[in-house]
């Protein structure tokens, strides 16, 4: 199989189901996006940090891959067997934020992202989680989107910040807090 096609030099991509669509779409877009959180989470995986995180990691990973290939069916066409997300795969990332946050001081106030690239990493990854997830909420808005990748995401990037915070405080990385100038 080689890798290009030519199929997409017109500026049309296909959905898994057939159909053809402008590389503009928010569908593409969606997946896209999903698919750059994932490079991301590779890039932070890279990282000296704890086999148990890498293990997470490696984990969310695949659910990004999952939620990729679904967003990348057209709804109602594809005949293929897609993985699934599921509730316990939101119900994993809430109990691993439990977990970290447990070792972690109450939050009291905004953190300045940054201190150390492993908790760089981890905003970079949130805040491009956040892009993916407000670009499905806005597909969901026009066509079929299962609901529980739009949780899944919103979870993720709550992860994605308690695993900075975490990050901070297993390398003993201050945390900047954010004070507001007044006046």
């Amino acid at each position: 199989m080689k890798i290009y096609t030519k199929k997409g030099d017109s500026g049309m991509t296909s959905l898994i189901g057939g159909s053809r669509v402008p590389k503009h779409h928010l569908r593409i877009e969606s997946y896209g996006t999903v698919d750059e959180l994932n490079a991301n989470l590779g890039l932070l995986r890279d990282q000296n940090i704890a086999e148990e995180l890498i293990s997470d990691l490696l984990e969310i990973q695949d659910r990004l891959f999952t939620i990729g290939s679904q967003l990348a069916a057209e709804p109602g066409k594809s005949k293929m067997d897609l993985p699934k997300i599921f509730e316990s795969d939101i119900t994993f990332l809430e109990n691993r934020i439990d977990e970290m946050d447990e070792e972690l001081e109450p939050m009291r106030s905004f953190v300045l992202p940054g201190g150390h690239s492993f908790v760089s990493y981890c905003h970079i990854a949130r805040c491009v989680c956040r892009r993916a997830e407000r670009n499905i909420v806005h597909l969901a808005a026009n066509e079929e989107v299962n609901d529980l990748i739009i949780q899944y995401l919103n979870r993720l990037s709550d992860y994605l910040f308690t695993l900075s915070r975490k990050l901070s405080k297993d390398f003993n990385i201050e945390e900047i807090k954010w004070t507001p100038r007044r006046g």
